[in-house]
């Protein structure tokens, strides 16, 4: 016998057949509820919204079901231009150890001065920058520019802009950039232990995609998977000197 459910009928002045026909299931239905059997979780979110209850009022044996939110997550935007300059400035200027990079160009963050000064700025006090780009003439890259409708010469051209205005940091101590290859998923900005992923959708621009502020727990921890696959991409690339004639510059005007 479910008394939870039998008292929050009582309590919302609701009988059975009130409720089978609120879900347009059979009485017969509500009455098995009624008697103990726990209903498919599509019913139990229905039937607590009509009661007005939390469903694990009604089913308490389900209570252990359920999974909170990461405690890592400490901020989702619905979209990567949505995140405030303020918001990247603080993330960067915040380091004290290690600030990581991943992705294809990031000409957003390129071509913003300030932020460009405040990476250089930690560097120089001692943090570890690590810049992962997408190589210009890489299958993968053109596929990302084709994917995103703006054609693989479009993508490579903004990697090599992006190359050219990180060439501020070639003289600074601390600053490394390498080139990848790999099919990005994702694009992580890293710094310490608080990670900025830009996901990827197909089709779909970075800047109006998702982004995740995640701040880094255990080992096993979702921001753990980003960092790991971090690493990966790092070990794999090869490194930039970030020395560009302008011969290397494709995005010339002609």
């Amino acid at each position: 016998m479910n008394q939870h459910l039998r008292y929050a009928l009582v309590n919302a002045r609701l009988h059975a057949t009130d409720l089978a026909a609120r879900l347009a299931v059979d009485p017969k239905t509500v009455e098995r509820w009624l008697q103990g059997r726990v209903p498919y979780p599509r019913h139990r979110w229905a039937v607590a919204d009509v009661l007005q209850v939390d469903e694990a009022d009604l089913w308490p044996e389900v209570a252990g079901y359920r999974r909170t939110i990461s405690s890592e997550i400490q901020a989702v935007y619905p979209h990567r231009h949505a995140v405030p300059q303020a918001v990247w400035r603080q993330h960067f200027a915040s380091a004290v150890r290690e600030i990581d990079i991943l992705t294809y160009s990031g000409l957003f963050l390129a071509e913003d001065t300030s932020l460009m000064l405040t990476i250089a700025q930690r560097a120089r006090v001692g943090v570890k920058v690590r810049v992962l780009l997408g190589d210009p003439d890489s299958p993968e890259v053109a596929a990302r520019g084709a994917d995103e409708h703006i054609g693989p010469d479009v993508m490579a051209a903004r990697t090599r802009n992006a190359l050219m205005l990180y060439q501020p940091l070639h003289d600074v101590p601390g600053v490394e950039v390498r080139l990848h290859g790999t099919v990005l998923y994702n694009s992580i900005y890293r710094a310490d232990d608080q990670i900025l992923v830009n996901t990827h959708a197909y089709g779909i621009p970075a800047a109006q995609a998702p982004v995740t502020h995640l701040q880094s727990g255990t080992e096993a921890g979702t921001a753990a998977v980003y960092l790991s696959s971090f690493e990966r991409v790092w070990t794999s690339a090869r490194p930039h000197p970030l020395k560009i004639t302008i011969n290397d510059h494709v995005s010339r005007p002609t």
